[in-house]
């Protein structure tokens, strides 16, 4: 069976200036991010005949300020948390509905936006209807729909949800705060080649136990850092590889989910909807985990990291403490180079954004400094937490 994804390519990528409590207006940034992905994918303004974004700089905005004459795709693809935009391109080029789509993403340091109205499951706020359920069973929750429990038990935040997944990770499983540690050190090396990123100075195992404590068991540098930037990208149907003047990028395969069983009711817990979107990406292509040769996945929180490595199949349930521990199997020259960037941890946050952005450049063996030394041709972008998630197969 041929999924849709494999008739789309990403054909150009770029990013803005990235930086902390810049002023710089999200428009501004979003110009710079969209010129250069068009440019890099050999395209003028006139090519773009789709746009697909969460809200972030109004589509408007983008299409007056740039004279693009093209229309926003919406959601085809419903489910793959913050990716949700760009499979829903994929989609677009694969049905015909465009040949070659705008997708950009764009985060002030309080978070950025959502276009909440496009994609209401990404409300908090939303009340979903209660389903009735058989005494003495578990009813299966929408994403979101247990925060007003969590919120009355004191637990305000995703740093205080994932904390709670954490701490049962190491319970079960006699996961480490030092394991934490590894991954955060990791990413502040690959950090220390990424002239964009947000902090570069080394940091050691003293440096990481010593920060402050944000919610039992994460310290500061367990979360991601806020940033002001934007980065674009240009999907293309696959019919446009050939003229691309750089490396087209193959969408192998693409998962997403909104998981059920909210934050916390999961008959699975701690384990996230990341399972769910990792498995249907797996069953869309007939490459393994074995195949992949560099991993750019999602760390909002280490913790998170931690749940895609286990997810994706790259260890089992329980091992993404050890497959970590030492940050040797996961640094640039080793058997699965992890965040090459520096990940949200150090680079930078972009909710999702940037891990997309980097796949692409180490694939392309454009990532400078930090690119591996055998180009990789198979790469993964994952983000995602909680309940939401999304991930996509990516190859050259």
């Amino acid at each position: 069976m041929s999924h849709f994804e494999k008739d789309a390519i990403i054909s150009g990528v770029g990013i803005s200036r990235i930086g902390r409590r810049t002023g710089i207006p999200g428009a501004e940034l979003t110009a710079e991010a969209v010129r250069a992905a068009i440019d890099d994918a050999g395209l003028t303004q006139a090519d773009i005949d789709g746009i697909s974004t969460f809200g972030d700089t109004p589509v408007a905005e983008v299409v007056e300020a740039l004279g693009i004459q093209a229309t926003e795709i919406g959601f085809g693809f419903s489910t793959g948390g913050v990716l949700i935009p760009v499979m829903s391109a994929c989609l677009a080029v694969s049905e015909k509905r465009a040949r070659h789509v705008l997708v950009y993403r764009t985060v002030a340091m309080l978070g950025g936006s959502m276009n909440q109205e496009a994609s209401p499951m990404l409300n908090p706020l939303a009340s979903p209807p209660v389903e009735p359920r058989a005494p003495g069973t578990r009813r299966k929750l929408k994403p979101f729909e247990d925060i007003d429990e969590l919120v009355a038990a004191h637990s305000y935040s995703a740093a205080n949800w994932l904390a709670m997944h954490c701490r049962r990770h190491m319970e079960l499983y006699g996961t480490t705060k030092e394991q934490l540690g590894w991954l955060a050190i990791n990413s502040r090396r690959n950090a220390g080649l990424n002239p964009r990123a947000a902090f570069q100075e080394p940091m050691t195992m003293d440096d990481y136990l010593s920060s402050r404590p944000v919610s039992t068991p994460f310290g500061l540098f367990d979360c991601d850092i806020p940033i002001d930037g934007s980065i674009a990208m240009v999907v293309s149907h696959a019919d446009y590889a050939a003229d691309c003047p750089n490396r087209a990028v193959a969408v192998e395969a693409v998962g997403g989910t909104y998981g059920s069983g909210g934050w916390f009711h999961r008959d699975d817990f701690p384990k996230m909807a990341s399972v769910e979107a990792a498995a249907e990406m797996w069953s869309r292509t007939d490459l393994t985990p074995a195949d992949v040769n560099v991993a750019e996945l999602y760390d909002g929180f280490t913790f998170l990291t931690f749940a895609w490595l286990e997810a994706l199949g790259f260890c089992a349930d329980g091992e993404a403490g050890p497959f970590v521990d030492g940050a040797t199997r996961i640094a640039l020259d080793g058997a699965l180079p992890l965040n090459t960037y520096g990940g949200q941890l150090s680079a930078g946050r972009m909710h999702g954004y940037w891990l997309l952005h980097e796949a692409c450049l180490q694939l392309r063996g454009q990532a400078g400094e930090r690119q591996l030394t055998k180009r990789p041709e198979v790469a993964i972008a994952a983000a995602g937490g909680g309940p939401i998630a999304g991930c996509m197969l990516l190859s050259s």
